[in-house]
This record gives C-alpha cells, structure tokens and sequence, in this order.
C-alpha cells in the first residue's frame, strides 16, 4: 500500500512583480494548504531578480524532506527545477502551478488541481533533458519540457520585445518569420545540416498550440522526440505549423542523447527563456531517467 507523502516544509516561489496573477495565487495555495496540513511548514518565498528561484529552490530542497512549488510559467519553473536538481537531495520534490503564457509542462503532465494533487501527496517520477555545453560537458543545465534551435528562440526573443496579447504577439511572430533565416549545425557524424528549426521534446505540445508528436503524456521511456524542420520555402513552413496546431505532427523520432556543434553563435530557447551559444560548440543533449520527482 502506498501512503501519501507528508512533507517537513512546502515552499511556494513567485515573483511578487509578475505582469499575470502569480501572487495572488501564491498566497490563494498557501491558504488552501496551512489549514489542510498542519503539521507541514508553509513558505511563501518572493523572488528578487531573474535566477534568485534556482537559488531560492536549492536552498530549500538541501532542507531534505520538501516541496518546492513554483507559481509561474515554463521558464519560472525551470528554474526552480534546475535549483532542486542542482541541490544533490534525492528526496526534494516540485511542483507547478501554472502562472504565465504558454504553461506547456502543466497542461501536458498535470493530472489534478495542484492543491488537491499535494494533499493527496501521491508523488512521481519523470524524466528530464540535460543540455551540456562545450567539450567536457561542464556548462549543463536541464529543460523540464523542450529545447529548442532555430524559430523558437528567434521568435521568444521578438515576442520579449513587444507587448503581450493576441494581436500584437501574432503580428511579432509574423514580423519575425520574414527575416527569418536558417542555421546550420555539424551532427555527430560530420555531416553539415540546414534547419529551420530542431526542438528536442520531453512532452508531445508546446507554445500553447503545437502538438510536436504522439508521445505520451508522462515523460517516463528514457527518451525525447527531435522535431526537425530542415530548410524548406517558407510557405512550406507555415503549412508544417499549421499541421502541428490542427492534426498535430505524428510520430517523430526519439533518442536517448543527440549531439552536434554549432558553426555560428545561435540563440536556443529552454522551456521557454532564451540563452545563448558560441560558434564552434559542441552540444550534448540527454534524457535523464526519472531524475525529477514531482506532484500535480
């Protein structure tokens, strides 16, 4: 018989200047939970700049026996993710609560409401991706949801420029699309590539609309779907994104690990926040079995 996992502190992370309603929700859970677990120490932890979440979720997760919930988006979450991976506590668990614009890892991996899901305590394990820079791997962090080459980024960083809403994100994607131009990449085997776009996925959906595969819903194989789109016209692009928003793209190909080494300096985007990489660097991406324990 499997009993529900009571936790010695739960630590909520929010960013109290978020443009959505993530304090609010924030202090909404902290009061669904106090009086639910009573003998649970409930924390309401504000970031102070972007990266305090990876720091703000190590520091709980060393605590041992703990819950980190990040009220947030993909990117808010991923921090709070790398922080708690990051941490070297086998026991710490996350959770997220969906706050921000596309929210891909909650719509696909969610199976309750979030309140209902910690009291219930039913904690599992998924897989994630690991993204190492450089020859000796040393520069690795990890993506709960998707990494992404190419268009994601290239787009994420237009659509940072401007405002949100409908209408004016379709006209920055728009905008953007044209002067698009593709990258190319030197795979494992020497041979040169061209792509529109390469997105390495640990979940079949992402950016709200796109079914990217016909993966699973819970990433637990081991493995990740690599969607590429090598260059092609560009009215062939729209169609192959209007097949991922309607039908979806069908199956894909997974693997365990892909590598490859960029040629040019190259924006990536990982769940959602963009970074960047140098030319002439080798790139590994893995999927990391079962690392991350998780409720929700």
């Amino acid at each position: 018989m499997e009993f529900p996992r009571r936790f010695d502190t739960i630590t909520i992370i929010f960013n109290p200047n978020s443009t959505g309603d993530a304090p609010t929700l924030a202090e909404e859970l902290s009061a669904e939970l106090v009086p639910a677990l009573p003998d649970t120490d409930v924390v309401l932890q504000p970031t102070e700049h972007a990266g305090h979440a990876i720091d703000l979720a190590r520091d709980a997760a060393s605590a041992g026996n703990a819950l980190i919930v990040s009220v947030s988006g993909d990117g808010g979450y991923n921090e709070v993710v790398n922080g708690v991976l990051s941490s070297g506590s086998d026991d710490a668990v996350c959770a997220v609560l969906a706050a921000g614009n596309a929210n891909d890892h909650s719509r696909v991996t969610g199976r309750k409401p979030l309140a209902e899901a910690i009291i219930e305590g039913q904690v599992r394990r998924i897989d994630v991706l690991r993204i190492s820079i450089g020859p000796a791997g040393t520069d690795a962090v990890y993506a709960h949801s998707y990494i992404g080459f190419g268009l994601t980024p290239v787009m994420a960083i237009d659509l940072e420029k401007g405002s949100k809403g409908a209408i004016k994100e379709m006209f920055s994607v728009a905008r953007t699309f044209r002067k698009f131009k593709p990258f190319e990449i030197r795979q494992s085997d020497g041979e040169r590539r061209k792509f529109d776009s390469l997105v390495f996925a640990n979940i079949s959906q992402m950016a709200k609309y796109a079914t990217l595969s016909e993966a699973g819903d819970q990433p637990t194989d081991g493995k990740f779907e690599v969607i590429t789109f090598p260059h092609m016209a560009k009215w062939r692009i729209l169609l192959t994104a209007l097949r991922a928003t309607t039908k979806g793209l069908g199956d894909q190909p997974s693997y365990a690990q892909y590598r490859f080494s960029t040629l040019k300096p190259m924006p990536y985007q990982l769940d959602g926040e963009v970074r960047s990489v140098d030319a002439a660097t080798d790139i590994t991406i893995e999927s990391v079995p079962r690392a991350l324990s998780i409720l929700g």
